[in-house]
């Protein structure tokens, strides 16, 4: 399982595409998706974490540095091209704790 970081506005969509200038999608595990939540969403109580089956991606997946990569850090995956609809198996709600920072929901943690 792989997770993406969405919106409730952004969600439902046909399919989640690389941001304008972006090769790929940005993704995280279960292990590692508090990392950019709380760095670049604190706080944002509108956020939706997208569970992917990556066999249903079609396109290719990599796993690759961070950016800034950070010296025996944390590898993220990065899906080359749309990540379709049907490649969404949940969707859980993601709100940040009382200090703004990011955990993974029990929803997932239970797994």
């Amino acid at each position: 399982m792989i997770l993406h970081i969405t919106t409730r506005e952004q969600w439902p969509a046909a399919e989640v595409a690389p941001l304008p200038g972006e090769d790929f999608v940005h993704c995280s595990d279960p292990g590692t998706v508090h990392l950019p939540a709380t760095r670049l969403f604190a706080g944002r109580t509108d956020l939706l974490l997208l569970e992917i089956d990556p066999a249903r991606l079609g396109v290719p997946l990599r796993w690759e540095a961070g950016a800034p990569p950070i010296p025996g850090g944390p590898w993220f995956p990065h899906v080359y091209g749309p990540i379709p609809a049907a490649a969404v198996v949940a969707v859980h709600e993601f709100p940040p704790g009382p200090d703004g920072a990011f955990d993974l929901p029990p929803s997932l943690a239970l797994r």
